[in-house]
C-alpha cells in the first residue's frame, strides 16, 4: 500500500516535517562578490588597454542607460571596436584564470553543498560577467550548470556574434524565479548576496517575498537595501548572518569555523546612518525661521 502522509495523526506529520532537511537555494554575485577585481578591469588589463579608458566606457552607458546595470561589459563586446575585434573567446577563458578569487570560495562552496545543521544548500553562482570567465575562474569550485553569466555565440574564429542571454539587472531575477521552481524552493528560504547596483533588483525581489539578503560591500544602493551586510575579503565571512538566521549564536559560530581551519579574529557590528547635511541658504533659513513662529 502506497505511504499516504494525510492518513498519520497530525502529530505525526508535525514530527516528520520538523525532521525533513530545510532546502535552500544560495545565489551569489561573482565579481566583487567572491573575486577582488572586476571581469571587466581584468580583461581590459590583459588586452593592454587602461582601465581608465575601460571606466570611462563603461560609465558612459550607465549614465545613458543604454543597457541593463551590470552589462556594460557584454556592451563593450559586442558593440565597441576596440573590444570587438581585440577579443576572442579564448581571451574569456584565460582572464577567468587570472582572476583573484577571495579566500575560502572552494569552502564556502563545499560547506554549502555538503548542508549544515541539518539544512540543505543549493549554492549557484548569477552575474553579468561572461559565462566563460565565471567558469574558469570556478573550475572545480562550481559546476558550470550552476553558472549563470552572460552567454555569447561566436563565429568559428571565436569572435563574439551576438548576446545569448545577459544575466544582469533584472535578468537575475528571471533566473532566481526559475532556479527556485525547479529546485522547489520556498521563496522565503532564497538567499541572495551581491555587492552592487546589478544586484539592486534581484535584492529587492528577494526581500519581497521573504527571502533573505547580504551585502559585502558599502555600495549605498546595495547596503541600503540588504537586510545584512558582511565586510571581509574572507568569502566563508557570508555564513555568519546565514548562521545566525538559523538560530546560532556567535560562539557556536566562531566553535564552527575553528572546526575548518578559519578563526574569527574580529567581529565588530556597526549601524550606519547615511546622512548629507548641507548649508541652509539665507532665504530658506528666514523662511524656516518664519514658519517656527
Amino acid at each position: 500500500m502506497p505511504f499516504l502522509r494525510h492518513n498519520l495523526p497530525h502529530s505525526n506529520q508535525m514530527i516528520m516535517a520538523n525532521s525533513l532537511p530545510k532546502h535552500y537555494l544560495v545565489a551569489s554575485d561573482f565579481d566583487q562578490t567572491l573575486t577582488f577585481n572586476d571581469s571587466g578591469y581584468a580583461l581590459s588589463e590583459m588586452l593592454g588597454i587602461s582601465t581608465a579608458e575601460f571606466e570611462r566606457k563603461a560609465k558612459g552607458m550607465a549614465h545613458l542607460n543604454l543597457v541593463q546595470q551590470g552589462a556594460e561589459l557584454a556592451y563593450l563586446l559586442l558593440h565597441d571596436p576596440e573590444y570587438r575585434a581585440r577579443v576572442r573567446r579564448h581571451h574569456l577563458c584565460e582572464v577567468g584564470k587570472r582572476i583573484r578569487l577571495k579566500a575560502n570560495v572552494a569552502l564556502l562552496a563545499q560547506l554549502l553543498n555538503n548542508g549544515i545543521d541539518g539544512c540543505r544548500f543549493d549554492f549557484y553562482v548569477l552575474s553579468a560577467a561572461p559565462f566563460e570567465v565565471i567558469e574558469a575562474a570556478l573550475e572545480g569550485i562550481v559546476a558550470p550548470d550552476h553558472i549563470f553569466g552572460t552567454r555569447f555565440a561566436y563565429t568559428p574564429d571565436g569572435e563574439i556574434e551576438r548576446v545569448v542571454q545577459a544575466t544582469a539587472g533584472y535578468g537575475k531575477v528571471a533566473v532566481l524565479d526559475q532556479l527556485q521552481l525547479k529546485l522547489g524552493v520556498s521563496p522565503d528560504h532564497v538567499i541572495y548576496i551581491g555587492d552592487g547596483s546589478s544586484d539592486v533588483h534581484a535584492m529587492l525581489h528577494v526581500n519581497f517575498r521573504d527571502g533573505f539578503t547580504i551585502a559585502v560591500s558599502e555600495t549605498k544602493h546595495v547596503s541600503h537595501i540588504a537586510q545584512r551586510t558582511v565586510l571581509c575579503d574572507n568569502a566563508l565571512a557570508v555564513l555568519v548572518p546565514v548562521l545566525e538566521n538559523l538560530g546560532w549564536d556567535q560562539r557556536r559560530i566562531r566553535a564552527f569555523f575553528e572546526a575548518y581551519g578559519v578563526s574569527i579574529q574580529g567581529w565588530d557590528r556597526v549601524r550606519a546612518d547615511w546622512l548629507t547635511l548641507q548649508p541652509i541658504k539665507a532665504r530658506e533659513a528666514a523662511a524656516a525661521g518664519v514658519e517656527r513662529r
